[in-house]
């Protein structure tokens, strides 16, 4: 069985929550659930999440089958990625003021055993268990180029002036190119899916303190929503917590 929660929250700068999230128990015992941050503009960052999300797990449930394997999952995933950036695309050609919409994705589909991601941008996914924490995702971000190069360290792309500049995102990407992982998972492990306004002020081992110790997924993500209100959540706090029972 698989337990899941969600927060979101707007922050202590922003005037507008464009971050959206979306879970969802389906009927052939699979779990999903998705994190979704958007961008251009108030209307448009708000109105993309939100139909990333909804096209996301509406056309994933399509596709899904039980007996499916994990390539056959991540498959589904992506193509159901590509519905929601055509989604937003033809919602952004509508209207002057939609124009150049769009949003990061990152997105699981969970089992007994496993979770297959995907991810658009630089919104993350991580497997927490007794182990520790570990990143699933790799960011599509101006940032973490820099990092793979040696140029900076992955602690200063944390505070880099450009750690918002992403390299891909739906609605923009006429052909989104979607990443996909495999990530075991065990009885007791926790996946945790959330946008940059918790990367930015959470570090890796402060979410791992409070998925492991909190009373119940709920009081985590809010012990990790305190955490960053504390840092001053400049900007939208948007997470997903799965655990495996």
């Amino acid at each position: 069985m698989i337990e899941l929660c969600g927060i979101t929250d707007v922050g202590l700068v922003r005037k507008e929550n464009q971050d959206a999230y979306g879970v969802r128990e389906l009927e052939c015992g699979l779990a999903v659930c998705v994190v979704c941050d958007g961008m251009g503009g108030a209307a448009g960052g708000k109105l993309a999440s939100r139909i990333a999300v909804d096209t996301f797990l509406e056309e994933l449930e399509k596709r899904l089958r039980p007996d499916m394997d994990a390539e056959a999952q991540k498959q589904a995933s992506a193509e159901a990625v590509a519905l929601a950036n055509a989604a937003i695309r033809d919602t952004a050609g509508q209207s002057p003021q939609y124009s150049g919409m769009g949003t990061t994705l990152v997105s699981a589909v969970i089992r007994e055993g496993e979770a297959v991601v995907s991810n658009v941008g630089d919104s993350r996914a991580y497997h927490i268990s007794q182990d520790g924490i570990r990143r699933i995702t790799k960011d599509h971000s101006l940032v973490e180029r820099m990092v793979d190069r040696g140029d900076i360290t992955a602690e200063e792309a944390r505070r880099h002036p450009n750690r918002n500049l992403i390299t891909r995102a739906l609605g923009p990407d006429v052909e989104l190119e979607c990443d996909g992982y495999v990530c075991p998972l065990q009885t007791g492990d926790f996946l945790l899916l959330c946008s940059d306004g918790l990367v930015n002020t959470a570090a890796d081992q402060e979410m791992l303190f409070e998925v492991l110790h909190g009373d119940s997924l709920e009081s985590s993500l809010e012990h990790l929503l305190a955490i960053a209100k504390r840092q001053g959540a400049p900007d939208n706090v948007t997470a997903v917590l799965a655990r495996v029972l």
